[in-house]
């Protein structure tokens, strides 16, 4: 394992910065930019405390402004020591507060705020989507603690460092959400090399884009490969011998899947037991799925899908622990805010032309994490597992989506007239409530204050999972879906394969609120 290194500490700067102001509760703050718009937004952030976000520093490239006061925040030092001071003062979140910066400039400022353990935000936020002029009270929008219904937690910690740095890393599923995020901050902790897996040549194209400013399409950190295809997987894995896999290729749309479930056994079941085979073939030292919370009890060809793949590998890091030849675990995740596809898109995109917000229930309700949320939560358990565990996040009580709709309308400051919402019922597979472990999981803390485990037991693991997989396989394989669903409910006991669609409630709703 490589030694720990923390970023350089620029010279002259102070080890820790002046107390917060009395009675802040806020997360301490770094805001990059010592401008109009920085300067206003820290008087903003200052003045009002419900933004959760609590100024403690500024940096600005101007050496005219060093030392100065901005609304009563020092200017720390330039953008270039941005890792080194964010680890200095304890800085949990960076807000880039400087219009205009070109698109590389503002991912390496990401990056170097992601190396120290820091959440990023931006100035204007994913209120530009929407044609708003941004001013200072604009940064509302950016505390999600209102529509999460918790504060958010930042859960990666610079000793993250010490399972990436120096070592190949593989991301497969690179070029959705929660990949590319996952890639960005793998990037910053000094990866011998990262691998960039999808079947989508375009997701690759949008993320080296994204990541180097530039999409030559040459570099070998490009992989197009499915992971359904069995030779390809052992191929990659033969060349490229990775360290560190994080699995984050998946079908994740759960009605599609319901639809579909030999699509959604091949891909999440199949593809996640190819990975973990090769990646025991050819010594990965460890291996990461993500999972969802759909995974316990499931209900849903999605979730069911998903609890297989967590079992193949809990059951995998059983054996690989036995031999000493690697550690495999699994992360659990609510919905993710600002992934695509997720509700927070689906609903600014409602909002934005002007019809109905769809809402599945009056009464349902989801988790919700922000994307910082879920890349922390992979990062860290891939630096606390010990082989066979499903890491979870905890996050607080699960958040009414009619509350969400409301509070996201709120603060894009459209009136009660302005939205209406319409009632869809439950879609076939749907849960009204989720939750983040299974009746017969124990629920097991870890080194981190907010991240519980579940380790499998006899119990938990059938005693003939290969001989159930290879049956379930082959009826996927030749798109028997009744069979499929059959042979997930024979491998997942209490599994319902097929769950009612629940009528819009009859009784009457307003359409706004």
């Amino acid at each position: 394992m490589s030694p720990h290194r923390t970023a350089a500490r620029p010279s002259g700067a102070r080890t820790l910065l002046p107390a917060q102001r009395a009675g802040s509760t806020g997360l301490r703050t770094l805001v990059v930019g010592a401008g109009s718009a920085g300067t206003a937004l820290v008087r903003d952030l200052d003045r009002t405390p419900e933004f959760g976000l609590q100024p403690v520093g500024v940096l600005d490239d101007d050496p005219g402004k060093a030392g100065l006061d901005v609304s009563g925040s020092p200017v720390l030092g330039p953008l270039a020591d941005l890792t080194g001071l964010a680890l200095a003062h304890g800085v949990q979140v960076v807000v880039l507060a400087i219009p205009g910066l070109p698109h590389q400039r503002v991912r390496e400022l990401a990056t170097a705020a992601a190396a120290a353990g820091a959440a990023v935000r931006y100035l204007p936020s994913f209120l530009s989507a929407l044609r708003r002029e941004v001013v200072g009270s604009d940064m509302r929008t950016l505390d999600v603690n209102r529509l999460i219904g918790r504060h958010e937690v930042h859960v990666a910690s610079p000793d993250v460092r010490t399972v990436i740095e120096g070592r190949r890393v593989l991301v497969t599923g690179a070029g959705g959400s929660i990949g590319s995020e996952l890639c960005r901050q793998v990037q910053a902790f000094g990866p011998a090399a990262l691998y960039m897996l999808d079947h989508d040549e375009s997701n690759l194209h949008r993320l080296q884009l994204d990541i180097w400013g530039e999409a030559l399409l040459t570099d070998e950190s490009l992989v197009i490969a499915d992971i359904r295809d069995r030779p390809r997987i052992q191929q990659i894995f033969r060349d490229l011998r990775p360290d560190v896999v994080f699995h984050a290729a998946a079908h994740k749309h759960l009605p599609l899947l319901e639809r579909h479930p030999s699509e959604a056994v091949k891909s999440n079941v199949l593809g996640t037991d190819h990975l973990v085979e090769a990646a025991l073939a050819t010594g990965v030292e460890r291996f990461v799925l993500i999972s969802t919370d759909k995974a316990a009890d499931p209900t849903s060809v999605l979730g069911a899908s998903k609890r297989l793949a967590e079992l193949i590998v809990q059951a995998n890091a059983r054996d690989a622990r036995n031999l000493g030849t690697g550690v495999f675990a699994a992360v659990r995740f609510g919905n993710v805010l600002g992934s695509r596809g997720s509700l927070l898109s689906v609903l600014e995109e409602q909002l934005r032309s002007g019809g109905p917000v769809t809402v599945t229930h009056p009464d349902v309700t989801r988790f919700f994490m922000t994307i910082e949320e879920a890349v922390g939560l992979v990062l860290e358990a891939g630096r606390m597992a010990e082989g066979g565990e499903v890491f979870v996040l905890d996050m607080g009580e699960p958040v009414r989506i009619v509350d969400l709709v409301h509070n996201f309308a709120e603060q894009v400051q459209l009136g009660a007239d302005e939205v209406e919402i319409r009632y869809t019922g439950l879609r076939a597979g749907e849960k009204l409530n989720e939750a983040l472990f299974s009746d017969n999981e124990e629920r097991l803390p870890t080194a981190h204050p907010r991240i519980f485990a579940t380790v499998a037991d006899h119990a938990t693991v059938p005693e003939d999972l290969a001989g159930g997989l290879t049956g379930l396989y082959g009826a996927a394989t030749v798109n028997s879906d009744p069979e499929v669903r059959e042979r997930l409910a024979a491998l997942l006991p209490g599994y319902q394969t097929a769950h009612p669609k629940t009528p819009a409630p009859a009784t009457p709703y307003p359409d706004g609120f």
